[in-house]
């Protein structure tokens, strides 16, 4: 889970503002959380608490306004309203994190996947976008190879990752479409040699940077065995103290 924030704090800087390079400063003084974050540790509380996701996303959104929602979303947490608006967008992808370490079956981690997805994203590819990133952090914490976990995600979901990421990089382009932004981020997991190289692999696709930094920096923690001490500090030190809370009670609870 802090793996996840970690990639969407570092890509924060560079959403609008692409690079095509592993070359970067990993934090500069612009770094801040997203709604990647901050929807992903509404999970997390959930998780702990046993609050309904439905109020929690509601609830987390009207604490922090103003850190980049989608305009689908925003209307759906300020309706009084709770009906799932069709998404197939890589929001819910990017928030699912927590499930993959959260349950101790690949059966559950789908079901609740799928579950926790449905609320907002319940077009079939906004929920095949996060139970593939849900499966992909349970197959990892469970000793599963790359090559593994990439023949899992191409048969049950049929994604394409034969792509290295050199091959994806140059034509690139922004998509916050699941299928046009979960298998790019799993393969830049893929062609990743630690933690911090998975960041700076997914990031240097361009496109929607802090997004796709999420989803693998949540698989690259699982795989690697946690996040760089020197990483995960600062990725503390940004959040305020209620996401920190919640973040370090998740953490020592289900990935330590």
């Amino acid at each position: 889970m802090i793996g996840a924030i970690s990639g969407d704090i570092i890509g924060s800087v560079y959403e609008w503002h692409n690079l095509k390079s592993k070359e970067f400063p990993l934090f500069t003084n612009e770094c801040t959380y997203t709604d990647d974050s901050v929807l992903t540790i509404a999970l997390a509380d959930t998780l702990l608490t046993g609050t309904p996701y439905i109020k929690n996303l509601k609830k987390f959104y009207h604490w922090y306004p103003n850190v980049g929602y989608g305009g689908s979303f925003k209307k759906w947490a300020n309706s009084e309203h709770s009906e799932p608006y069709n998404s197939w967008g890589n929001g819910a992808a990017m928030r699912i994190s927590p499930v993959g370490y959260a349950f101790d079956d690949l059966n559950t981690v789908l079901e609740k996947a799928e579950e926790f997805t449905a609320i907002t994203h319940n077009h079939p590819e906004g929920i095949k976008g996060a139970q593939s990133v849900a499966a992909a952090i349970f197959l990892a914490r469970t000793g599963k190879t790359k090559e593994e976990i990439r023949h899992y995600i191409e048969t049950q979901f049929g994604y394409d990752l034969s792509r290295h990421v050199d091959d994806i990089r140059p034509s690139y382009t922004f998509d916050v479409s699941s299928q046009g932004s979960v298998p790019q981020a799993i393969r830049a997991f893929l062609d990743s040699t630690n933690f911090e190289d998975a960041i700076r692999t997914a990031i240097s696709l361009g496109g929607d940077s802090d997004t796709i930094a999420c989803i693998a920096g949540g698989i690259a923690q699982s795989f690697y065995g946690g996040v760089p001490l020197d990483i995960k500090n600062t990725v503390y030190s940004i959040l305020d103290e209620r996401l920190k809370k919640i973040t370090q009670q998740f953490m020592a609870q289900y990935c330590e």
